[in-house]
């Protein structure tokens, strides 16, 4: 079918794990799986402190090096959000393999331009099959880019140098080339869950070289 036509499959009984068979082979089993990307995409940029100086605890680190997820408060919790709307692109794991492969195509309310999300405050009830961050399902949650601010503190280590917070300049995350701005082909309106599979990209699992390191290079 045509891009964001129907596909011939009755969308009340439409199974994603069925729909993505490798056209190759019939005795081929791996299938793909459509994943849902997080709903914690926030509509307005938080206000980061400039260079974190705000955001400093006595000892004069920053808080997400002195605090647990789940220590944080709700602005420094909503402030580890870097606004790269990568976890807003559609996703497919592969059943066997769990390998996760992202795709070029938006999540509906992914505002492409500032990389958030356009309904926030309506979002749950828009996208009801969105996932929310927590600290307790972080860890489970395999299909977060690399790059994500929540993994990374989750796992002990520091932010990127262009993530607000450090850079103090919310748009560093765009000049960095790191967020979707530019990238985002469809929205998921567009394209049937049975054509995903050929709108799969490797950017969103990998950094430019530029935005690599804690430091500016």
């Amino acid at each position: 079918p045509g891009r964001g036509a129907a596909c011939n499959v009755a969308p009340q009984t439409r199974d994603p794990r069925k729909l993505f068979p490798d056209p190759g082979s019939a005795a081929h089993h791996n299938v793909l799986r459509r994943i849902r990307g997080t709903n914690d995409v926030f509509p307005l940029a938080p206000p980061w402190p400039r260079r974190h100086k705000e955001g400093m605890d006595a000892d004069d680190r920053p808080f997400w090096k002195t605090k647990t997820l789940a220590q944080m408060t709700p602005a420094e919790w909503e402030s580890l959000c870097d606004g790269c709307g990568r976890c807003c692109l559609q996703k497919l794991e592969d059943d066997d393999t769990a390998e996760i492969s992202y795709t070029h195509v938006g999540c509906k309310l992914l505002d492409t331009q500032s990389c958030r999300c356009g309904d926030y405050d309506n979002r749950s009830a828009k996208v009801k099959d969105c996932v929310r961050l927590t600290p307790r399902n972080i860890n489970r949650i395999h299909w977060l880019p690399p790059s994500c601010a929540y993994k990374l503190v989750a796992a002990g280590r520091d932010l990127y140098w262009w993530h607000p917070l450090v850079s103090g300049d919310p748009d560093s995350v765009h000049a960095a080339g790191v967020s979707v701005r530019g990238r985002v082909r469809y929205s998921e309106d567009e394209v049937p869950d049975c054509e995903l599979e050929d709108h799969i990209v490797q950017w969103p699992q990998r950094l430019p070289k530029k935005a690599r390191g804690t430091t500016r290079r």
